[in-house]
């Protein structure tokens, strides 16, 4: 469904991406692994249009695909939630859900429908209870991670790019994201998965990629390694100082 092949990114001096070559495949929960600095945040920008590649290419069912702009990515189906927890605190939850999707002269979703249409898509996850009406600013940081992630699916996406996004979440809500994860692959969804929780990843998992240094140094099915075996292939050296210790 979606390629990347000799993916590369530099700032300055510093190689952030270095030759990243990776098939994703459409109906499963791709995992990207990797310690801080590691690439995984250029990757997640490179892929949302944030930021332009130095080099290579990519494809997205099989034709060449050369998004310079995040509607680009978004009008081709990807949506991403960010780690950061992005919303306009002054607006209500239900224009902060649906934020981005009218034009300048017409409405997406009509006025009698946006309130209905942001609660549906709570709906499918959120097991805490999320008011519509007020400002996305009064809510926990936690809730308000949910509000960002309702706005990623009311766009339908095919790629949905998930960064961290169960961090902040209480037991419930996480789990109930995670079901969503599923039933998104089930339905024919990519999801790429950025996550250090290691029972995140041999949970959910369906493949996983590990970058080092900027390097993708494997991508393999769950189950071909264990964890100790992942935190090698991500840190070699602190996964010899723990089993030290």
């Amino acid at each position: 469904m979606l390629e990347i092949n000799t993916l590369s990114k530099r700032y300055g001096e510093t190689v952030a991406l270095a030759g990243a070559t990776i098939a994703f495949r459409a109906g499963t929960i791709h995992t990207i692994l990797g310690e801080n600095g590691s690439g995984k945040s250029t990757l997640v920008k490179l892929l949302s249009g944030i930021v332009q590649p130095d080099g290579g290419t990519m494809t997205l069912d099989g034709h060449a695909f050369s998004g310079a702009r995040p509607a680009d990515f978004q009008s081709a189906g990807f949506a991403t939630v960010f780690q950061e927890v992005l919303i306009a605190p002054d607006r209500s939850v239900t224009d902060n859900i649906l934020l981005g999707l009218d034009g300048l002269i017409h409405r997406r979703i009509p006025r009698d429908r946006r309130r209905e249409t942001a609660a549906a898509a709570l709906a499918r996850f959120a097991v805490s209870e999320v008011p519509l009406d007020i400002p996305a600013g009064k809510l926990p940081l936690a809730t308000q991670q949910l509000v960002v992630l309702a706005r990623a699916l009311v766009r339908r996406p095919r790629v949905l790019i998930l960064d961290e996004v169960t961090a902040a979440l209480d037991y419930a809500d996480r789990e109930s994201v995670f079901s969503l994860m599923r039933q998104l692959a089930d339905e024919g969804s990519l999801l790429l998965f950025i996550t250090h929780r290691m029972d995140e990843v041999m949970a959910l998992s369906d493949r996983v990629s590990i970058l080092r240094s900027g390097r993708v140094v494997a991508t393999e099915e769950r189950g071909i390694s264990t964890p100790s075996e992942l935190l090698r292939a991500m840190a070699p050296q602190t996964a010899a100082e723990l089993h030290y210790a």
